[in-house]
């Protein structure tokens, strides 16, 4: 028990209520994966590649989406886990208009990113509320377990999210997963009673850990080579409209402070569309024809892509050893030399995301804005908060142009430098006099650098360096590492702050980043402009 408690004061310490709010927004922002490939991959020089003639309605507009792609062949040389070249020349046909679709159901796997912010955070405004209601606002402990039992239950789904995946198929893991986000949100708006509400918190809690691994999985498999960055990204940023969402629907608690049981129920509409959306939206064509259900998968292609590209994209899975005779891949095979060293080059730079000091800059930023005279917790929280989903937005437009690499790389020397603002500020007696200025800007700079690479690059890298047969398991198991991660870190970094005081541990955090930036640099390879076929047979080749 007294583990139990300790583990739950990073949700309760930090002056109650201004502190969990910074909590449940460091969760959110932190549940962005970062991962890459321990290979090196090279364009060769005498290929050229021509002008991609692909145009994408926005996003937010929600239209209807047109794609054409003129993506010239090209040869990509890879290094293998087991250390051979290989060389892959994906098969491009003359450029054609598409008459597929794919933005709505994007859009619809998308509800469940909301869903994952909302949940993180809905519990941010309403705990006060809900502490007093079921008579337990001098219990800190049991505030605590409300809390971090959504923690406990994400781990558990991301684990179980990649065999489902597998199993049953993107979409209908899809409406499994409705299941629990639904029944959680109900639990929750209706408890009369603290285990109701800690079982309705980890109900919702697997829920979001099965959408973390199949959000975006389902994402890449359905997108377009040639905008397939720019989708990917857009899952963090309805994570963050999902957390800001939460705090707007804690606005009227003020004035009705039963409000709270409303803010909970509100989550199960998004859970119903979820499960509504994707018995109308087309499996992963992937997925399809690694179970030898081809005709399907042609179906698939076709309302995705349009018939101009069917064959093209069917060519592109057989050359690629999908739907062969191999078994599908069990847990143990994730740990074989064929895959081991991307996998865990997965879950190493998860712990260089969570050591890189997202949790600690949220966890202060609330005590950052009152030095330099911002006392409003939500104005803090929204400023912070629209620093992240600007810093998405532009990661977004850029992630198919300049590429994943490139923008880890940066992000993780912003945050370095930021890291080191922040330190210095909270040290150098030269700078007291704008001490709360430069931290404040250190903050913003921080969450916008992290927003721009290690936010929404790795949720998109996952799905794309794992080969099919072990696509669902591998990225399942990257995220259970990751919450698994978040959660001990939150379980001793106070005991850290305490002993070593903050500046130092800020310190400790700019140096993780500029270990990051060079880790990337020797492991991260460039996937931008290449299908997941062509990724496939250059790092996993068959055996």
């Amino acid at each position: 028990m007294q583990a139990s408690t300790y583990a739950i004061k990073t949700s309760v310490c930090f002056d109650a209520r201004n502190r969990r709010r910074a909590c449940v927004l460091a969760a959110g922002f932190a549940n962005t994966r970062s991962v890459a490939l321990n290979c090196n991959f090279t364009s060769n020089n005498s290929i050229c590649m021509r002008d991609m003639g692909m145009k994408l309605t926005r996003a937010a507009q929600g239209v209807e989406t047109l794609f054409r792609s003129t993506v010239k062949p090209r040869s990509v040389k890879a290094q293998t886990s087991a250390g051979d070249i290989e060389e892959a020349t994906p098969f491009r046909p003359q450029e054609k208009k598409s008459s597929g679709v794919v933005l709505p159901f994007v859009g619809v796997a998308c509800l469940g990113a909301i869903l994952f912010g909302y949940h993180l955070g809905v519990v941010n405004g309403a705990l006060e509320y809900l502490a007093k209601d079921l008579g337990i606002a001098e219990n800190t402990v049991l505030q605590g377990w409300i809390v971090s039992s959504l923690l406990a239950g994400a781990t558990v789904g991301s684990f179980t999210g990649g065999s489902l995946a597998d199993k049953f198929g993107r979409t209908r893991t899809f409406q499994l997963d409705a299941v629990p986000l639904a029944a959680g949100a109900f639990l929750c708006a209706t408890a009369q009673s603290v285990q109701t509400m800690i079982i309705g918190r980890v109900l919702a809690g697997i829920g979001i850990g099965i959408s973390s691994a199949i959000v975006p999985l389902y994402i890449s498999e359905v997108s377009p080579t040639e905008i397939r960055g720019a989708l990917g990204s857009v899952n963090q940023l309805f994570i963050c409209v999902g957390i800001l969402a939460a705090l707007v629907a804690g606005l009227p608690l003020a004035g009705n402070p039963l409000w709270w049981r409303t803010m909970f129920g509100l989550a199960a509409i998004p859970s119903i569309l979820l499960a509504l959306g994707m018995g109308l939206s087309p499996e992963s064509p992937r997925w399809l024809f690694q179970q030898g259900k081809k005709s399907e998968a042609e179906k698939s292609i076709l309302t995705l892509y349009g018939k101009e590209r069917v064959s093209e994209v069917m060519l592109d899975l057989t050359n690629a050893g999908q739907g062969s005779a191999e078994p599908e891949a069990g847990w143990f095979d994730l740990f074989s030399s064929r895959y081991w060293k991307v996998v865990s080059v997965g879950a190493a730079l998860f712990l260089f995301q969570q050591l890189a000091g997202i949790n600690a800059v949220v966890y202060y930023s609330t005590s950052v804005f009152r030095s330099a005279g911002i006392e409003s917790d939500v104005a803090a929280s929204a400023l912070v908060g629209a620093a992240n989903v600007f810093g998405t937005a532009v990661a977004s437009s850029l992630m198919d142009r300049q590429g994943r690499k490139s923008l880890l790389t940066f992000s993780f020397t912003g945050m370095a430098a930021s890291m080191l603002l922040l330190s210095l500020s909270f040290t150098w007696k030269v700078l007291a006099p704008y001490s709360g200025t430069l931290a404040v800007l250190g903050t913003v700079l921080y969450v916008l650098s992290f927003s721009l690479g290690a936010g929404p690059v790795p949720a998109l890298l996952l799905p794309e360096i794992f080969a099919s047969r072990i696509r669902a398991k591998a990225v399942a198991l990257s995220l259970g590492m990751h919450w698994i991660s978040n959660f001990v870190i939150g379980l001793y970094f106070l005991s850290v702050v305490n002993k070593f005081g903050i500046s130092t541990v800020y310190l400790g955090f700019a140096t993780v980043c500029l270990l990051a930036v060079l880790y990337i640099a020797v492991n991260v390879v460039e996937t931008k402009g290449r299908s997941l076929e062509e990724i496939e047979r250059a790092l996993n080749p068959v055996v």
